[in-house]
């Protein structure tokens, strides 16, 4: 009896010697690789912080809106340093011959990745809870202490799919919006006596921020111009048709008259929910397509963020197989690889994106297609070199 326990205890100890020495390997590696990438997704924070600093915001200000930045980048560079450490962790290993000696003193593939594989789990957890709860809320608060400074990004506010009510006066929707050049526009000039409705197939969008002003260049435009005395009647209603209708929206007294309103990015998961089950609730004047299309966004947010975190998990299983047949040892090959592989993933988000308007095509299910892949290929190239 005592000779069979002893035989149990020398039979774990080198699994769990192992199962210690690969996770310490991980873990080290993906601390490293961590703040290498988040520091390389922070430049943008700190070109902003720079700006600000320019502006004369002072630093505790800065300080705060480059921590509230910290958590949305998380969301990214973990998966990224996941899938990097595996490579490396599992070349070096390979390149050195542990992976065969380890072999030999009868461990199996699946006791050798073991460890890491349920660090992985532990660290999508960790990225569920940062992507879904903590990033929205960081960056919610990030656009509260611009707004109150003054600097928030007047373009950011005309979000597509939705009646925008911030600028004082106009009412404003946007069916379609690339960077600053916008389709589908409907301007509502409200406040006078009269209405004016401003229908145009495209804009460009013009920011003067010294002037605190947001220009709005129309193209290929109908106006509806109702009647000062009786707006309600129709048959004094004007219809004039332009190739060119600028509108001047003034946002300097933009955080004194209006309440912040929340976009995608900042809703947790459960406020997306929410939203997906009742996408009409906050904009009533959307058309039924509008809604139709808000959802759609909104539920390719919502599996974005989810399979993004998952990810972390699944570029762990495909790096470990890939790692193992390497035969480079340099670093560099596997950050490359691993950069390579982000970016088929980000190609299939790119697709989903430009599929919201095709919501029978399911286009949220697709930012799934690289993570499940990832996990298929990952376990099958385990099973073949098991």
């Amino acid at each position: 009896m005592r000779s069979q326990a002893s035989a149990s205890r020398q039979e774990g100890l080198p699994v769990d010697i192992i199962s210690r020495y690969v996770s310490r390997d991980y873990l080290i590696t993906f601390t490293l690789s961590l703040l290498v990438f988040t520091f390389v997704l922070s430049i943008g924070a700190v070109v902003k912080a720079i700006d600000l600093l320019a502006r004369g915001v002072s630093g505790m200000v800065i300080l705060k809106v480059f921590l509230s930045a910290i958590p949305y980048l998380l969301s990214f560079s973990i998966p990224i340093s996941a899938l990097t450490s595996a490579l490396l962790v599992f070349t070096r290993l390979s390149l050195e011959g542990e992976i065969s000696a380890m072999k030999a003193c009868g461990l199996s593939i699946w006791q050798i990745v073991a460890a890491p594989v349920m660090l992985s789990i532990a660290l999508s957890l960790v990225a569920v809870t940062i992507s879904g709860w903590i990033a929205p809320r960081s960056h919610f608060a990030r656009r509260e202490i611009l707004q109150q400074i003054g600097v928030e990004e007047p373009a950011a506010l005309l979000e597509e799919g939705r009646f925008v009510r911030d600028f004082p006066g106009f009412i404003i929707y946007v069916g379609h919006k690339e960077g600053h050049k916008l389709t589908d526009i409907i301007v509502y000039e409200v406040g006078g006596k009269s209405r004016r409705n401003v229908r145009a197939r495209r804009g460009v969008l013009r920011p003067d921020p010294t002037n605190r002003v947001l220009y709005v260049d129309l193209y290929d435009v109908r106006i509806e111009q109702s009647d000062a005395r009786h707006p309600m009647d129709l048959d004094r209603t004007r219809y004039i048709t332009a190739r060119y209708y600028p509108v001047r929206l003034d946002f300097s007294e933009l955080q004194k008259t209006s309440e912040l309103r929340k976009k995608r990015a900042d809703m947790t998961l459960v406020e997306l929910i929410h939203a997906i089950r009742q996408p009409g609730s906050h904009d009533p004047d959307l058309r039924p397509r509008d809604i139709l299309r808000r959802r759609v966004d909104l539920l390719i947010e919502a599996n974005k963020r989810l399979s993004l975190a998952l990810s972390t998990f699944a570029f762990t299983v495909l790096g470990i197989p890939l790692g193992m047949i390497s035969r480079r040892k340099e670093s560099s090959v596997g950050v490359a690889i691993a950069l390579a592989i982000v970016l088929v993933y980000y190609l299939f988000v790119i697709i989903a994106q430009s599929l919201v308007e095709y919501p029978r095509l399911h286009p949220e299910l697709i930012v799934w297609i690289p993570v499940i892949g990832a996990e298929l290929i990952g376990f099958g190239l385990m099973w073949r070199y098991r």
